[in-house]
């Protein structure tokens, strides 16, 4: 697709993909995917490229945010913590949160849009049926995008666009069944790298967002 270039996190999974299906739709898009030590790292970079080999990108960008890991604080950068089993009625934030993640992305992402002029930033973010972390809410992208206006060149006007944020995961996958997202291709498990665990709230989230869209999950996992 040619047209205005749109910046999208590709972090591999279900969500950023069917974002970066929405933003192909009317934009050229440039993919960026970020390493920070999870444990599911080389999975996730896989189905990044190979998205990103499907979507044809011509512009790609891998970086690395190993500082987050060092950091810590989070189930999915230190083994040391256990990635609990999924507990969809949960409404605590999970050990699984990294902190501040989503900010740490769109500045690097908003970084690249400046250069390559590009209109927008996507990010694949979930409110409503999410997991309950704090910088996957409106109210902190709005935010985001006031400091980006304020921190970049005026005639940049680089917007942060959140297409999938108040969607049910189950009208993400009829919403990317409907533009052809190659589901196949992602990964979500926060867990394994080889089969998907079946367990952990993002598996859950997955497998019941597929039930009730009446389409088959192509992946597969060790229980479900």
């Amino acid at each position: 697709m040619t047209g205005p270039i749109a910046v999208v996190c590709l972090s591999g999974g279900l969500d950023s993909c069917v974002t970066a299906s929405i933003a192909a739709q009317d934009h050229e898009v440039a993919l960026l995917h970020v390493n920070y030590g999870q444990r599911t790292e080389t999975r996730e970079l896989m189905s990044f490229v190979e998205v990103a080999d499907f979507f044809d990108a011509d512009k790609r960008l891998v970086l690395n945010l190993n500082f987050l890991g060092i950091i810590g604080g989070s189930s999915l950068t230190d083994d040391s913590r256990a990635v609990p089993e999924g507990d969809l009625s949960r409404r605590d934030i999970p050990n699984t949160y990294v902190p501040f993640r989503n900010a740490n992305i769109l500045s690097a992402a908003v970084s690249w849009a400046e250069v390559l002029g590009a209109s927008s930033v996507y990010i694949g973010a979930v409110e409503e049926d999410g997991s309950g972390y704090p910088d996957c809410r409106e109210v902190f992208f709005d935010a985001f995008g006031k400091a980006v206006a304020a921190g970049t060149r005026p005639e940049s006007a680089i917007r942060i666009v959140t297409p999938v944020i108040h969607m049910s995961k189950a009208d993400i996958v009829r919403t990317g069944a409907d533009l052809g997202t190659p589901f196949e291709l992602t990964w979500s498990c926060y867990r394994e790298e080889e089969i998907a665990c079946g367990k952990c709230d993002s598996c859950l989230l997955r497998l019941k967002a597929f039930a009730e869209a009446g389409i088959p999950d192509p992946i597969s996992y060790r229980q479900a």
